[in-house]
């Protein structure tokens, strides 16, 4: 006979806990299940430890710096990768444990520890066990795309998840894709002191980006003395004893490239193989993420959505996000929905890219009438005073309603200073706001009033 309860959650990542606890607060019996690390990828293997490796990268990359600033340290600069990993782990244990421990002894709810899998629209079996409610919400998350490539599974290969392990340095790290995760993994080994290779299929590097902000990143990546191969199609993988050798067809010819170790990054792939969805008649789409509605729900009454899994936006602020609609619409009768949020990410390469709303690419393809102001970092005092002046801040602007569209910042505190367009844009207000606003001297966000003050026609 099954246990019933309330609601069933599948997954404790980035939205699971805290719909949990807002479900039990509601007074409804609810369990969760986690096959494997509590707090998902987020916690364990994804934002957290991967920024507090890229803080020791920086911490490196600064005390090299040291006598541009008139700082001299005596001998040279190392880099110790066990103490490095050590207070990343120590930085992660933290998180997984409140994760674990607030779960744990939340009232109202029960914790399964397995694997669970849908049984039909409203049972699921895990260790065994049946369980049922009239609600379930799947919160499975995804995991690194390991592509087909020749040669693949005849050598070791790092992903973001496994890359957690290393407490050594790579002699030569060969990342394979040019974009996020690949770019961010490329700079902080650079930093730490491995000769870096990125082999990226397309013809720039982030494609998703205008071209000035992916040649602008290139150029960031190049000047840490990575070497980028771009155009690099048909990528091959062999081991050549302790070596790896990676050969792609380029338009000037095959490249090869040898080295010690090699780190996949060319995409995620949602945790929905074996989560049973056939059996509750779920749908998902061609590329294995669940089909769900503006309000998350699928297609079968009852079932819900959120996170990676939904091919609705791949990070953690966006599963989060999934957690508040939910909620809002199950519990406050207010119809939030996907539409209305406004799309928004960062890369966390140094400096970072903070990105809002739409692309110069996308305006540009929409046809409406635009204006663009555009202003490089080197005019910016504080990234002056910093010796950081790569980069540059762009905005688009609608010429009719005046409403900001979108924005790129490359440069020094741009995954910060990005929220000063997006509030604007959530406040449904024009950018005259934020360009009769008087903002702190010095700082890098005194410049989005000059560079609003600029605008020009987008021709």
């Amino acid at each position: 006979m099954a246990e019933k309860y309330d609601a069933i959650i599948i997954g404790t990542g980035q939205s699971g806990p805290s719909l949990a606890q807002r479900i039990t607060q509601e007074g409804l019996k609810t369990a969760i299940i986690e096959r494997k690390l509590f707090g998902g990828t987020c916690v364990n293997v994804g934002c957290i430890p991967t920024k507090a490796l890229v803080a020791s990268a920086r911490a490196a990359h600064m005390a090299r710096r040291g006598a541009e600033f008139g700082v001299m340290i005596d001998g040279a600069i190392n880099v110790d990768m066990k103490r490095v990993k050590a207070r990343k782990d120590g930085i992660v244990r933290q998180s997984n444990e409140g994760v674990t421990n607030w779960l744990k002894n939340m009232d109202n709810l029960t914790v399964y520890e397995g694997h669970g899998t849908l049984e039909s629209a409203n049972t699921v079996r895990v260790n065994g066990e049946l369980l049922e409610a009239d609600r379930i919400v799947l919160n499975v998350g995804g995991r690194a795309l390991v592509p087909d490539m020749p040669g693949v599974h005849d050598i070791p290969y790092f992903t973001n998840s496994n890359m957690m392990d290393v407490d050594f340095l790579p002699e030569h790290l060969i990342v394979i894709g040019g974009s996020y995760i690949g770019l961010e993994f490329a700079q902080m080994y650079r930093r730490f002191g491995s000769r870096v290779t990125v082999v990226q299929r397309g013809d720039r590097l982030v494609a998703r980006e205008d071209d000035d902000v992916s040649e602008a990143i290139k150029e960031i990546i190049e000047d840490s003395s990575i070497e980028v191969r771009l155009n690099a199609e048909c990528a091959a993988f062999e081991k050549r004893g302790n070596q790896i050798a990676v050969t792609s067809t380029c338009p000037d010819g095959p490249e090869e490239t040898v080295g010690s170790h090699v780190l996949l990054a060319v995409g995620r792939v949602p945790n929905t193989q074996d989560l049973g969805l056939d059996k509750a008649g779920v749908e998902i789409d061609k590329r294995g993420f669940i089909t769900v509605d503006d309000q998350l729900q699928t297609n079968i009454p009852g079932i819900w959505a959120l996170g990676d899994a939904n091919g609705r936006g791949a990070f953690t602020h966006t599963s989060y996000n999934d957690y508040e609609i939910l909620a809002a619409n199950l519990f406050d009768s207010d119809p939030r929905r996907i539409s209305d949020r406004i799309m928004t990410y960062g890369l966390f390469i140094d400096p970072p890219l903070g990105r809002v709303g739409m692309t110069e690419r996308e305006v540009r393809q929409s046809g409406r009438k635009a204006l663009i102001g555009k202003m490089m970092m080197t005019r910016v005092g504080r990234a002056k005073e910093r010796s950081e002046t790569q980069g540059f801040m762009k905005v688009l602007i609608d010429a009719e309603t005046k409403k900001i569209l979108g924005g790129s910042i490359l440069g020094i505190g741009g995954d910060e200073i990005i929220h000063s367009l997006l509030d604007v844009m959530y406040a449904d207000a024009p950018y005259t706001v934020i360009q009769r606003a008087m903002h702190i001297h010095p700082t890098v966000s005194e410049l989005i009033p000059t560079m609003l003050g600029d605008l020009r026609p987008l021709e």
